[in-house]
């Protein structure tokens, strides 16, 4: 089980505001900042503690992939919509992936590339 991980971004401010509106869809808020109450350094989303942070230290731009669970469709929807109007790109509009091309049943998704090209996804697996 992971707790949690990251990606390093070039451009903090435009990262964050992506990743606060994508994020914010999922229930996702901003819980730690490096340095603190500043977030120039690194940012942590989660709800209680981080379990996903942007930030400069590491590498940007290697292409990630990162999926993050939703609780609903609804929430894939929201997901994708506010990735995309704070700058994402869409990669993948919401809907239910084909079982025929390896999805398992009732796996609900989105695509979306961030700022630096990272492919970020919601899902809800559908049981």
């Amino acid at each position: 089980m992971i707790d949690h991980t990251g990606i390093g971004v070039s451009d903090m401010a435009r990262s964050a505001a992506f990743y606060d509106a994508a994020l914010g869809a999922l229930g996702l808020r901003r819980v730690a900042q490096l340095p603190e109450n500043v977030g120039t350094d690194g940012i942590g989303y989660g709800v209680d503690y981080p379990v996903f942070w942007i930030d400069r230290y590491h590498p940007h731009g290697v292409k990630q992939h990162t999926a993050f669970a939703a609780k609903s469709r609804a929430q894939v929807d929201a997901f994708h919509a506010a990735a995309v109007k704070a700058g994402g790109t869409d990669n993948g509009p919401p809907g239910l992936r084909p079982t025929s091309t390896g999805y398992p049943p009732g796996y609900y998704a989105a695509f979306v590339m961030d700022p630096d090209g990272n492919n970020m996804e919601a899902v809800f697996r559908e049981r």
